[in-house]
């Protein structure tokens, strides 16, 4: 028997971010597009809902609490909901603590997990897409050389989402010709690799993103994520994609539901717009995009908590959900007219954000 309903304790997940999201998040994402920035109290606000935190062992600090990719993917379409950028910021520490609390050896969950488990956020990034036309996740450029007991890390990357204050990025390189792509825990400042400057972006404004180089990077070899066994690629990929999808569920249903208020209370010729056949058409559309990209993400979020390979079932998720997530945020500028193009009203800032999850990989993760 098939069944998406949550439990009651990702219920309360869902209302405790939804309701932080639309009081906190959504007010402070203008300002934060505008300028380029997020407000730190905002960010430690959000840590101290312990997304990270509450799944660490109690051993390193944690909460104890079960990791559950169907609980991640809530908890970003609840952040992404309030906005994309900040959403991004606040679960980056994710993208290398998920990792290793699921693939690291016990040295390596020993050595880099307690951090995550602090009173302070602490920012953590990884490095997965670079700027080649055709990127692709299962053929990475990126190199990562044997030499001696260690490794040699060559590369470019683009897209490293706090990369500039984050302690350690988790790189993604492939040890060889047809070789399973590997991850490597990177100390920033470590010879040879480069954090360029902040990239100017068209959405997620608020997010800064770098480009990372790799040039002779020489790692020991316990910077391996997994040590001598490695890490299963394929897993990661998946929950970064069910990620993402969530994510862009979160963005769509902020755009369909200002949309569907608008129409409601926006009068033409004597009625609402909401009751004019094309309007209605649209949003009714726009509802089951929602809908059908959250059934999606979930279900490929659900094979993962099975332990089963969800690859294809993420891969499904996140490009409809990105194809969905454009959909609906383009109708909802629409259906302002005029006032959806201007910065009074937030669709034009979802547009510019939702255009890019067709590029997104691996900035966000359950």
């Amino acid at each position: 028997m098939i069944s998406f309903e949550l439990s009651e304790e990702q219920r309360m997940i869902l209302d405790t971010i939804e309701a932080f999201a639309r009081e906190q998040i959504r007010p402070a994402a203008r300002a934060a597009d505008e300028q380029g920035q997020i407000p730190p109290d905002l960010i430690q606000q959000i840590w101290e809902l312990g997304l990270v935190r509450s799944v660490l062992p109690e051993e390193f600090g944690g909460d104890g609490g079960q990791r559950s990719a169907v609980t991640g993917a809530v908890a970003a379409e609840a952040l992404a909901y309030g906005d994309l950028s900040i959403a991004m910021y606040a679960l980056a520490p994710r993208l290398l603590a998920s990792p290793i609390l699921e693939m690291g050896t016990d040295e390596q969950r020993a050595r880099y997990l307690p951090a995550f488990a602090g009173a302070g956020f602490k920012a953590a990034s990884a490095a997965l897409m670079e700027p080649r036309w055709d990127f692709d996740v299962l053929s990475i450029g990126s190199t990562a050389s044997r030499s001696g007991a260690g490794y040699v890390l060559n590369g470019e990357k683009c897209y490293v989402p706090l990369a500039a204050e984050s302690e350690f990025v988790l790189v993604y390189a492939a040890p060889g010709s047809g070789a399973p792509l590997e991850a490597f825990i990177v100390p920033r400042g470590a010879a040879g690799m480069t954090v360029g400057e902040r990239e100017k972006n068209m959405g997620i404004k608020a997010l800064p993103t770098y480009t990372v180089t790799l040039k002779d990077c020489a790692v020991a070899p316990q910077a391996r994520l997994g040590g001598d066994r490695g890490g299963d690629f394929r897993r990661l990929m998946s929950e970064s994609k069910v990620g993402l999808a969530a994510a862009a569920v979160g963005v769509a249903r902020s755009s369909f539901e200002y949309a569907r208020d608008y129409a409601r209370q926006r009068r033409a010729f004597g009625a609402p717009i909401g009751t004019k056949q094309a309007i209605a058409f649209m949003l009714a559309e726009m509802a089951i995009e929602v809908d059908a990209s959250r059934l999606l993400a979930w279900d490929a979020a659900s094979r993962l908590d099975k332990g089963e390979d969800a690859f294809k079932e993420s891969c499904q998720a996140k490009s409809y959900a990105a194809a969905a997530v454009l959909k609906v945020a383009d109708n909802a500028v629409q259906i302002l007219g005029g006032h959806g193009y201007i910065r009074e009203h937030p669709v034009e800032m979802w547009l510019r954000n939702a255009r890019g999850f067709a590029a997104f990989e691996g900035l966000i993760t359950v």
